[in-house]
Parts: C-alpha cells; sequence; structure tokens
C-alpha cells in the first residue's frame, strides 16, 4: 500500500483518499468542523488547514511587519490547503502541526467564536463539542471582540425531534448534505450571507423523516439538539457500552450511553461499521433505549384465580418447576428479540430436558410494533426483530410462528408452554388461547406473551447482558452489557438453568462462553463475532 508523510509519520492510503481520509483511517485526527467520512467534501470551515511540504508549495502574496524597516512589507509564504479536499499522494510530506498551521487554526477557531455564545456550561453539547476542543487545544484566549455580538433565533422547532439554536452553528452544512446525499430528503437548507445566515427548514415542511436524530448526531457543535437528551444528562457522567440495535434486522453497531451511578441507558448513538450501518441510524432505532427500562418486570408473578398476583422471583421459578414437570405436550416458544445464548439454552431445557417438540417463534410483526414498522433502502429491514436468523438457527431450522401455537393450543394439542420474551406479532386478545393451559414466560418487559402467561419470570434486558444477534445478512456480532439487572434478575439464559436444577435437569454452563461454545456448526460463528 502506497504511503505518505504526516508530521514525520508514515500514513498508508488508498487512491482517492485525501488527507484527512488517510489520517482517519489511521486512527490521526486532523482538526476539522464540516469534515464527516461518510458525507461529501464542503470544506467550507477551512480548520483542517495543513501545510504541503513536497513539491513546488503554492505561494501566497501577504503584508509582513518588518523589524528594520519599522514598517509592512510585500513578501509571501507557503499556501495552507484543506486536507479535506486535497488527494494524497505517494511520498507527499504533509504537517498539520506547527506555527503556521496552528496560527491558521487559531484564526479560524476565533472567528468561529466571534459571534457564538460562550456559556458552554450551560449548553447541552458541553463536554463533546468540537468548539470546545479545538479551543483548549489552538487557542486557550478570551474573545478580542467586544461589542455585541450578531443574535440569531434560538431555540426554533426544526420537528417533532430536533431543536435549533442559530447562534451556536457554525455553518458547516453537515445536517444539510446528510439529509440529502442520505435520506434524499432536502428538506435542510441555508439562508442569507456572511454573519447572519442560519439553517432553514423548507417552506411548509418539518424535519420529519425517519433520520432526524442523525442531524443532531452529525452536528459538531451545540446547534442542532435532540428534544429527547436535551438537558437530561451531562455527558462527563456518561460511559458507553459497545451494542447492537434492537429494532430490526439490519443489527446496527451502537454505543449505548449510560449514567453508572443511576444504573441508566440515556441514548444510544451510532458506532461505526461500514459493513453494517456505516455511521448512521435511525431514530426509530435510536429510540429502542426507552425498552431497557419503560415497561419493566420487576418481580415474578403468578396468575391465581384470575388475578395477577407479584411474587418474588425464586417463588416464580418454583411456580414454573411445578408447571414444566408435569407437561406431556410442551410447546417451546423461542423468541426473535433475545440473544442467541438465551434461545439456545431454551431449546437445551424445553426440548432436550422436557421434551418438548412443537417449537415457534414469537417476532415482532410490522403491525405489532406502536406507530406501525417500515423499512426502507438505507438501513430499515422490514423484519422489526434483531435475532431471528439467530434464534431460528440455534433451534435448528424453521419455526412455526405465536398464531399457530394459538391455533394448537384451542385444538388441545399442546397442555403446556414455556416462552422467552414478551413480544409477539398478536395482540392480547389474540393470543387469548395461550391462557387456557399452564404458560411459563421469561421476559424482561410487559407484552402479550407475558399478559397470557400463568407465571412470568423476570429476567434482564439486553442493556443488562452481554449477548450475541445474528442480523439478517448472517453476521453475528456481539455485545456488552451496559448496565447492571435490577438486584436479583438475571439473564434469561442463566434463569433457565436455575428452572431446570428446580425439574432435576442438570445443564451444566456456568460462564457465556461455554454456552457460545456448545452452540451448534450453523451458529459456531458467534463465538468468534465481534
Amino acid at each position: 500500500m502506497p504511503t505518505f508523510k504526516l508530521d514525520g509519520q508514515e500514513i498508508p492510503f488508498e487512491p482517492g483518499d485525501t488527507i484527512i481520509r488517510a489520517a482517519w483511517k489511521k486512527g490521526v485526527e486532523i482538526p476539522h468542523y464540516c469534515w464527516h467520512p461518510g458525507l461529501s467534501i464542503a470544506a467550507n470551515c477551512r480548520m483542517c488547514l495543513v501545510e504541503i511540504k513536497s513539491a513546488r508549495p503554492m505561494a501566497l502574496p501577504i503584508l509582513a511587519w518588518d523589524e528594520k524597516k519599522k514598517d509592512y512589507v510585500e513578501t509571501t509564504k507557503n499556501k495552507l490547503q484543506p486536507a479535506c479536499q486535497i488527494e494524497v499522494t505517494e511520498g507527499m510530506e504533509v504537517a498539520s502541526k506547527g506555527a503556521a498551521v496552528e496560527k491558521a487554526q487559531g484564526a479560524v477557531q476565533e472567528f468561529l467564536l466571534l459571534n457564538h455564545p460562550v456559556d458552554c456550561p450551560i449548553c447541552d453539547q458541553a463536554g463533546e463539542c468540537k468548539l470546545q476542543d479545538y479551543w483548549l487545544a489552538h487557542q486557550k484566549k478570551l474573545k478580542r471582540k467586544d461589542t455585541e455580538p450578531v443574535h440569531k433565533p434560538k431555540a426554533v422547532r426544526f420537528g417533532p425531534t430536533i431543536v435549533y439554536d442559530a447562534e451556536r452553528c457554525i455553518m458547516c452544512t453537515r445536517c444539510i448534505r446528510f439529509c440529502d446525499e442520505v435520506v434524499g430528503d432536502h428538506v435542510l437548507d441555508m439562508r442569507e450571507r456572511g454573519n447572519k445566515n442560519e439553517i432553514t427548514v423548507s417552506p411548509g415542511r418539518e424535519l420529519d423523516h425517519a433520520y432526524t436524530l442523525m442531524t443532531e448526531h452529525v452536528c459538531p457543535v451545540g446547534a442542532l439538539t435532540s428534544k429527547d437528551f436535551r438537558f437530561k444528562a451531562r455527558v462527563w457522567f456518561l460511559r458507553s457500552a459497545p451494542g447492537v440495535c434492537n429494532g430490526c434486522a439490519t443489527g446496527c453497531n451502537t454505543w449505548v450511553d449510560y449514567d453508572p451511578r443511576y444504573q441508566r441507558v440515556y441514548r444510544l448513538r451510532p458506532r461505526d461499521n461500514e459493513q453494517v450501518n456505516k455511521f448512521w441510524m435511525c431514530d426509530a432505532g435510536m429510540m429502542t433505549y426507552k425498552r431497557f427500562h419503560e415497561d419493566r418486570i420487576l418481580t415474578g408473578r403468578v396468575r391465581q384465580e384470575g388475578r395477577v398476583v407479584e411474587v418474588p422471583r425464586d417463588v416464580a421459578i418454583e411456580a414454573s418447576a411445578k408447571v414444566l414437570e408435569k407437561s406431556q405436550r410442551l410447546a417451546v416458544v423461542f423468541s426473535a428479540q433475545h440473544t442467541n445464548e438465551d434461545n439456545f439454552v431454551l431449546g437445551k431445557l424445553g426440548r432436550e430436558h422436557l421434551g418438548g417438540t412443537a417449537l415457534y417463534l414469537a417476532a415482532l410483526s410490522p403491525e405489532s410494533v406502536p406507530g406501525g414498522w417500515k423499512g426502507d433502502a438505507i438501513l430499515r429491514h422490514p423484519d422489526p426483530n434483531p435475532n431471528r436468523a439467530g434464534a431460528t438457527a440455534v433451534a435448528g431450522g424453521e419455526l412455526r410462528s405465536t398464531a399457530d401455537l394459538a391455533a394448537d393450543v384451542a385444538a388441545g394439542r399442546v397442555d403446556a408452554i414455556l416462552s422467552l420474551g414478551w413480544a409477539a406479532g398478536e395482540s392480547v386478545e389474540q393470543l387469548a388461547s395461550l391462557a387456557n393451559v399452564p404458560h411459563v414466560n421469561l421476559s424482561s418487559n410487559i407484552g402479550p406473551l407475558t399478559q397470557v402467561a400463568t407465571v412470568v419470570v423476570p429476567v434482564a434486558t439486553t442493556a443488562e447482558a452481554s449477548g450475541t444477534f445474528v442480523n439478517a445478512k448472517g453476521m453475528a456480532q456481539q455485545f456488552q452489557r451496559a448496565v447492571n439487572a435490577p438486584l436479583g434478575i438475571k439473564s434469561a439464559w442463566e434463569t433457565l438453568i436455575e428452572i431446570g436444577k428446580r425439574v432435576g435437569r442438570e445443564i451444566a454452563f456456568a460462564k457465556l462462553p461455554e454456552v457460545r461454545a456448545a452452540m451448534p456448526a450453523t451458529t459456531a460463528a458467534v463465538a468468534a463475532a465481534s
């Protein structure tokens, strides 16, 4: 691979790479605002100016102060060039540091801050703002401007999810280019010129496509803010764990941002993976973090004489064992919302140890998702389940639907049910027949399956346990636990092993790697997934 030299360091590059892109691939950051690896080049912020030292430099006429003459004299200096726009060539030598470059970056920074509010302590972007970071790196000076700054509209509603503050905007145009180039919706544009320009929404429109939260995510300063996250947490208190979105079968890679003090997830952000989601996520996917905390099941539930009674988790496990050990025609319901590990141990207990031969898959349907679900040609897969492929693979083949299960129960072909998860494509009314037989459900949240169960045992959400999903392309992807499960609650696979012990069936897995190692060859990639 050809290389070039950046600040004395050899950097490999591919044909067509610009200086900043080649450096970014190597993990070296050249200061920038408007450049984004997933968007076209605008080269309008000028923060990535570098000095190209190889070949014949471009001379820029300037006036310089001459101490001997005590006057300005005409001379030249090397013209700095934007690293985002210059295609790199083999043997090129580039300086992104040094007096000339740092002076230019400091001047750009000072220009951008002329009218920008310097109220970082109350800004929602504080802690992850490029203006803050580069000011500390290149300027560290107070404003020289002592006149009233130009005032622009603040807290402008762009749509149902985004608020815009024009005074904080540096006109990098990332938000415009994202809507144009990724979504294909020219809903944002820029109006006016100079220090009066601002981002605006097309007349008669709102910023309301399926990827609006990404406009906030690509904003390098605090101009665009998410209504959902705005002023709810300070980012320096948050920690991040690598996750996989459970919104659909694409399996977008995420960062799960959580506050360790409260063990609470505050948002999901896209984690770069050019093979799966590139740099993006849809709004619905980013909002799936709410499932981690809403409608949680924190205690066991047992149905007694038609009433649901909350009981300690141990009591629910004991009640589960009593149901399962009496079964002769057990139905085992896998879940497209749970991990491969949970589904695999479910199969071990329900099929191998308890003799269940009727196998089903509980999965959300597009109609059962609140507000409906539609796929698109960008990221949103038509299947709103993250692990249909994985659950099917560990079960050993195609599974019947929960609608089929309801019919089999009504026909008397099933005398007990062991189900995993809250999600189903049918409503509670459509699954009403499932309440006619003893039914053990392991679930983290309230859903149709929990509401027709005889016994519900609480289990951890995907934010509270590590696991693996297989997306629609067959890629196995691991995610890590972000927050601790509520006291006493364990992952579904651990809970299934506890239930197995109560019915005298030993499943000898103590750790997650042991579960993965035992999985069939069809999911062997799980062990090596990253």
